[in-house]
């Protein structure tokens, strides 16, 4: 297999999406985005800066904030795996969190979060070689990805 191909994985949740994107992405040596973790991330940053709020986040906070986000993966050769970085600070075990859990979602229904995180994926996807899995990654974010696959179980 080339070395140049974007491969998205979508499906529903719970359904095994990350664990498949992961092994075909080491079996490949390809990049493995997780865009979840990217949400995860930027979720983190507005808790960080207090604009996740208790249910109600503040959306002018965020959105003046919102460039000023630099998320990498980075591989760990310790742990065969991917980290998430946010700012050049490793985060992968933090937006795992409980508390990151609580906000994700109503930070991640932010129009204008969900545009920069689109634009950052694809950013990454320049350079090919990937495999991102996650919700709308065949339609939104790659649609003309060389390979699609939508997980049910």
């Amino acid at each position: 297999m080339k070395k140049n191909l974007i491969i998205a994985i979508d499906g529903y949740s719970s359904c095994g999406k990350s664990t498949f994107a992961r092994t075909i992405a080491k079996a490949l040596n390809y990049l493995y985005i997780d865009s979840g973790a990217m949400y995860r991330t930027v979720t983190l940053y507005c808790m960080r800066r207090g604009f996740a709020g208790d249910g109600n986040p503040d959306i002018q906070g965020i959105l003046s904030e919102l460039n000023n986000i630099h998320i990498e993966f980075v591989y760990n050769p310790d742990i065969a795996e991917y980290e998430t970085f946010l700012n050049s600070e490793n985060v992968e075990s933090e937006i795992r969190g409980i508390e990151v859990s609580k906000h994700v979602s109503r930070i991640s229904q932010i129009s204008e979060v969900r545009a920069r995180m689109v634009e950052l994926q694809r950013q990454i996807g320049m350079y090919k070689g990937i495999v991102m899995d996650g919700r709308d990654i065949g339609t939104v974010v790659f649609p003309d990805a060389n390979l699609k696959i939508f997980m049910t179980a």
